[in-house]
């Protein structure tokens, strides 16, 4: 799925997180230093490592709540760990804001701060590959490209009973297309027989098959393989057992228009 805050298809989640990572690690690193050599000037530069971590998590944290927001497909094994990773994140920077009162304040012995320091670097680690699930496996972020170099295409449509859905022109051979009709995700998709539609929910755990693959009518979801028809929605291949939905479509005057109504 491609990602809502980037820059030319470059997703910006994964370019910012490198500074709270840097940052936060360092300054824990720094603090162990610290009371190794007791050398002043390794606790100061812990302690505007750990600022600038903060001030990094922060930045990082806009693009990844807006591709939480829409980018994971919903109803979807990603969108929960989306959430547990963004939970995660969001309890490791309140921790380095606390260390960061907490040295100031004097309330608390070096170790003891090292220590929650320590924490939070596993906190880190755990969320961190929890983020890398995501791109890696889900596909969050990862901007399709379909046969014939066609790009990926979005848009978001009022719901009627008839929708228009494409131009007749619009999508080259097995290139598909994700709209969204009263907060329904549904796949344009132009096959060998002509334009088809159906719903971009994987049966099995969620995967948006508007970023799988389609071929000879068949369309295959990119998280676990699964295969559907695209003219009745039956499940070609497994995992998934069940069906997707398809609705109906009708091309006039050389506009493609969806019977959002109904179902096939």
């Amino acid at each position: 799925m491609r990602s809502k805050a980037h820059i030319k298809s470059h997703p910006l989640h994964p370019i910012l997180i490198a500074f709270p990572l840097a940052f936060f690690i360092g300054s824990f690193v720094f603090d162990v230093l610290y009371l190794l050599s007791e050398n002043s000037a390794l606790q100061s530069t812990a302690y505007h490592l750990n600022i600038a971590g903060v001030i990094g998590a922060v930045m990082a944290a806009v693009p990844g709540v807006i591709d939480f927001l829409y980018t994971v497909p919903p109803d979807s094994s990603a969108k929960k760990r989306a959430a547990t990773h963004g939970m995660l994140n969001t309890f490791n920077l309140l921790l380095f804001i606390a260390v960061i009162f907490l040295k100031r304040s004097g309330d608390l012995s070096q170790v003891l701060l090292t220590g929650i320091e320590a924490i939070g670097v596993g906190i880190l680690f755990i969320a961190g590959w929890m983020g890398g699930t995501l791109v890696y496996r889900n596909q969050i972020g990862v901007d399709p490209r379909y046969a014939e170099a066609g790009k990926w295409k979005e848009e978001y449509l009022e719901g009627n009973e008839e929708v228009k859905v494409a131009d007749a022109d619009e999508l080259k051979l097995n290139q598909m297309k994700l709209v969204h009709i009263d907060g329904k995700r549904i796949v344009i998709a132009r096959s060998e027989k002509g334009y088809v539609a159906f719903s971009d929910h994987c049966p099995h755990k969620g995967g948006s098959l508007a970023g799988g693959a389609m071929m000879c009518g068949t369309v295959q979801c990119p998280w676990h393989g699964s295969q559907f028809d695209v003219y009745n929605g039956s499940a070609v291949a497994g995992p998934a057992k069940e069906k997707i939905e398809t609705f109906p479509l009708k091309e006039r005057n050389g506009v493609v228009y969806l019977n959002f109504k109904n179902r096939l």
